[in-house]
Parts: structure tokens; C-alpha cells; sequence
């Protein structure tokens, strides 16, 4: 009974589960190898509405000064591609890893994306 009752509470919680409103079209992560030294990096990545309902990116926060973003502030169509320019100030020496988080409309949990590399002299 115990089972039963596990294998109906572990379905119910997936039912129940938010779903991505994004498909992402590019790699979540992007390593830009190396890098000269206070050398601007941009990248964008690329994604996909795929709910029935538009959407906008409400904001996109950077894990730090060094990194800014650039959105599409009108709504993404359903089945519509956008993209998200990352810029990256290679100031500090040494490898880097930063995460940018991406803010949906109707989606409680933000979509992570990585920037990755080594500043070298």
C-alpha cells in the first residue's frame, strides 16, 4: 500500500512540475576557450517559444559586473526564435565561469545559462 500510494504522489509531483516555456537552440553553456586580456566577448543564445501563448523575457540578471545582457523586450510569439546577447569584460586574469539567469513571463523558475573561458595575457 505504502508503494502505491509512493508511485501515486511521485506522479502526481511530475503532473504538477512546471514546464519550460523555452526550448534552447544553442548550448545553455558557451566556453569561449582562450581569451586575451581586457578584450570584450559577446555571445548570443538562441531559443524558441514553445507554449501557445506569447511571452516576454520580463529580465536577465548577470552573476556579476563584468557581464551584461541584451533581450528582445516585445512578446516572443509561440513557436517563434529570439535571442540573448551576452557580453563579457575579460578584465581578470584566469579561468571564468558565469551564469546568467533569464527571467520568463508565467514561468516561476529562471532558465541558467553559462559563459565559460580563460583570460590569458
Amino acid at each position: 500500500m505504502k508503494l502505491i500510494l509512493s508511485a501515486l504522489l511521485t506522479y502526481s509531483i511530475l503532473l504538477l512540475a512546471p514546464s519550460s516555456k523555452v526550448e534552447w537552440l544553442s548550448p545553455k553553456t558557451h566556453d569561449f576557450g582562450e581569451v586575451k586580456h581586457k578584450t570584450e566577448l559577446t555571445h548570443h543564445f538562441t531559443f524558441k517559444n514553445t507554449s501557445e501563448a506569447p511571452f516576454v523575457i520580463d529580465n536577465v540578471r548577470t552573476s556579476c559586473g563584468c557581464t551584461a545582457a541584451d533581450w528582445q523586450e516585445t512578446p516572443i510569439l509561440p513557436d517563434s526564435t529570439a535571442r540573448i546577447e551576452i557580453v563579457y569584460d575579460a578584465h581578470d586574469l584566469g579561468y571564468f565561469r558565469k551564469y546568467v539567469k533569464v527571467f520568463v513571463s508565467g514561468q516561476r523558475k529562471a532558465e541558467k545559462l553559462f559563459l565559460e573561458g580563460e583570460v590569458i595575457p
